[in-house]
């Protein structure tokens, strides 16, 4: 059965949702700005962060936030944080692509605690809790067991304004192009780790992440059986936001294949 803690987080994503559907669906009502080149904010990020918080906190109010669209809060005082995405995705979004999710993650004295993601158009939910197993919705995850590169799909980010190393990712795709079966890309890191642990993707990479992105996919995908490193292999990079997904197999078969391109031209 989920903990405490773990449906607290659920019911604040599935509360926030409501809005989240409704603005889905009236996009032309919406209020957008721009926080840089290429990355947007809407209204409905800000709105669906503040549910989420709001309801984490009466649960929790001692604890932090580590939030896109947001400081963080009691920062100086508590060991343990929520870490959000209010919305991932938010060019899908904006573009009526109901690739998207809610990303929560729960942080305990620095080491994860629990996960979930939330796909609010296809009601879809992923979590995890450490030493507990992955769960799709009511189902246990399992990554696939591939264990060959020249049968997966693989999924990845790609450059495009203001964000990404252009150059470093068209030596990638000249590396794992003839390697993969497929090679897909959603617009949603979130979801892409998300359906490495259901086995709907064989192993995912990016570079160039904010925490919120991929936190709870991290334990996501380490309750299903994969593994989840830095784009060197470490912890550490994971953490500066670089990510590789997989089964052990296809995880080290693509990290060997990437590896050395992100270490030179970084």
């Amino acid at each position: 059965m989920p903990s405490a803690l773990l449906n607290v987080m659920v019911n604040a994503a599935k509360k926030a949702s409501v809005k989240i559907r409704r603005d889905f669906n009236e996009l032309e009502n919406l209020q957008v700005s721009v926080k840089g080149p290429g990355d947007f904010v809407t209204s409905a990020d800000i709105r669906t962060q503040k549910i989420i918080i709001d309801e984490l906190t009466k649960a929790k109010p001692d604890w932090s936030f580590f939030a896109e669209e947001k400081q963080n809060s009691n920062a100086n005082n508590s060991k343990n944080r929520f870490i959000i995405d209010p919305i991932d995705g938010t060019t899908n979004f904006l573009h009526g692509n109901p690739n998207f999710a809610i990303s929560i993650a729960a942080e305990v004295e620095n080491r994860l605690e629990a996960g979930i993601i939330y796909s609010p158009v296809y009601d879809e939910l992923f979590f995890a809790e450490r030493g507990k197993g992955a769960f799709f919705n009511d189902r246990r995850l399992r990554v696939a067991q591939r264990k060959k590169l020249s049968e997966s799909i693989v999924v990845t980010g790609i450059p495009h304004l203001g964000r990404g190393n252009k150059d470093q990712f068209i030596k990638e795709m000249e590396e794992i192009i003839p390697e993969v079966s497929g090679i897909r890309r959603s617009g949603s890191a979130a979801l892409d780790l998300a359906w490495v642990a259901a086995g709907r993707y064989d192993a995912y990479w990016e570079t160039g992440l904010s925490l919120w992105d991929i936190a709870a996919g991290i334990i996501i995908i380490r309750e299903a059986g994969g593994v989840v490193t830095g784009i060197d292999g470490s912890e550490k990079d994971l953490y500066n936001g670089n990510v590789i997904a997989g089964n052990d197999k296809i995880h080290e078969n693509l990290l060997k294949k990437i590896k050395n391109i992100y270490l030179q031209d970084n």
